[in-house]
């Protein structure tokens, strides 16, 4: 890989990373387009420890109170009712369907779900079910349909239950397309919360996968295939990139709707369709090389 390609695919990684539109799928689309080699999962991982690193700064306050919280509660009866202990219990559990799928679909992640074709319906199909999700919490939050306005649950009301739901939701995205944010974002807003609890808690919820699937992946990486600079200059460019990213999308939910990120999943979606459908783009991933 060369600095060129780490530098542009770092950029993707840290622009696409947490808006709902797929950074794994970016990145192999990037490098479809480009004619360069497909990245791979392995250089997805690792680049995302960049953005997980901005997650940690951004959500920094959160994360210490919650580890805290959680070491305390694990020694003394009284923080075990505190909400930041709960909380780091609720991102244990919510992260189990993902480490369990995540090692079960490990040839299918590396092989066949990375095949534009099921990108492009993933891109589609979950693109609708965000923007179904978009307009019933725009409903509920100007009291449509004789509902009570701003009717919907915090991260307060954070239950195990939909714990593991934003979990298997999370597990969704190991199939590039889906989207990490998008698919826990979705399903938080189609269980009642609101934008910000959604989006907060999917982020929290990233943060020991990406992490855990990262330290895997550099487990790996050290056989000596991996170009080490680039990669590395690539994860750097995405923790910065993905600070101001994510500082931005947390200021957009809290007014806007996500209907221009359901539009362009879409028109994305169709286009390669069409692209691999007129043979200018192969619905199979060139493999790297190193």
């Amino acid at each position: 890989m060369s600095w060129f390609e780490s530098f542009i695919l770092g950029l993707v990684q840290g622009l696409t990373e947490f808006l709902p539109i797929s950074s794994s799928a970016h990145l192999r689309l990037t490098a479809a387009f480009a004619g360069w080699n497909d990245p791979g999962p392995a250089f997805t991982a690792i680049t995302q420890i960049g953005t997980e690193l901005a997650v940690l700064i951004y959500f920094r306050k959160d994360i210490v109170n919650i580890v805290s919280a959680w070491f305390r509660s694990l020694f003394s009866k009284e923080w075990r009712g505190n909400h930041d202990a709960q909380m780091g219990w609720l991102v244990i559990v919510g992260s189990l369907p993902i480490g369990v799928l995540g090692l079960t679909l490990q040839d299918a992640i590396e092989g066949p779900f990375r095949d534009l074709r099921l990108i492009a319906t993933t891109l589609v199909v979950m693109g609708l079910v965000l923007g179904f999700a978009d307009r019933r919490a725009a409903r509920d939050e100007t009291g449509g349909r004789h509902r009570v306005a701003n009717q919907r649950k915090t991260l307060q009301e954070l239950s195990i239950r939909d714990g593991l739901i934003f979990g298997v939701c999370q597990a969704m995205a190991l199939v590039p397309g889906v989207s990490r944010s998008g698919a826990t974002i979705s399903g938080g807003l189609l269980m009642g919360y609101t934008r910000e609890a959604a989006a907060r808690y999917s982020f929290l919820l990233a943060v020991p996968a990406v992490l855990a699937s990262g330290a895997f992946e550099l487990k790996d990486a050290s056989d000596g295939h991996t170009d080490w600079g680039p990669t590395i200059f690539a994860t750097v460019i995405a923790f910065v990139v993905g600070y101001v990213v994510i500082a931005w999308f947390m200021k957009f939910i809290s007014s806007k709707s996500f209907m221009p990120f359901v539009i362009y999943r879409i028109l994305l979606g169709i286009a390669l369709f069409a692209l691999v459908g007129l043979s200018v783009l192969s619905a199979h991933a060139a493999e790297s090389a190193g």
